[in-house]
């Protein structure tokens, strides 16, 4: 069996949807201007108050307890029975292991905590919460605290 397209036949299954533009509201996927990489959370033209700084900080062992200085940039922690106390602002927090600790002032992006008997308590800003270890059946404590 042989097909033939025509140019009636190929119009016939075109699908037609009517889409509605404002003048000067960006376009359904439109990226930024310039290099955007989602993976290091570097999106020209995405700048937020607090903005990601490159160099997160990463803690990582059994049993530590430290104070440091977030300097709006990614804290890391993961082992067991951390606790960690992050002064200033942090971009993201992310807790892997079980039984840590992490107090923060401030939180803007996310919390993201996998494993179990995880505490990850801030003080101010309004971060995405991602309690992996909770999907899993796992006990995990995410909470916004008063400063």
């Amino acid at each position: 069996m042989m097909w033939t397209v025509t140019a009636r036949s190929l119009a016939a299954c075109v699908v037609s949807v009517p889409v509605a533009l404002t003048v000067g509201a960006p376009v359904a996927g439109a990226q930024p201007p310039g290099v955007c990489n989602p993976y290091l959370r570097q999106c020209a033209g995405n700048v937020v108050v607090g903005d990601d700084v490159q160099g997160d900080t990463h803690i990582t062992g059994t049993g530590i307890v430290k104070t440091i200085d977030c300097g709006n940039r990614t804290l890391l922690v993961n082992g067991g029975g951390n606790q960690i106390t992050a002064l200033g602002t942090c971009w993201a927090v992310t807790v892997q292991g079980n039984g840590n600790i992490v107090v923060a002032d401030n939180v803007i992006n996310d919390v993201t905590v996998y494993g179990w008997d995880q505490t990850v308590l801030y003080k101010n800003g309004a971060p995405k919460i991602w309690d992996r270890g909770r999907e899993l059946g796992m006990t995990n404590v995410v909470n916004r605290v008063a400063s």
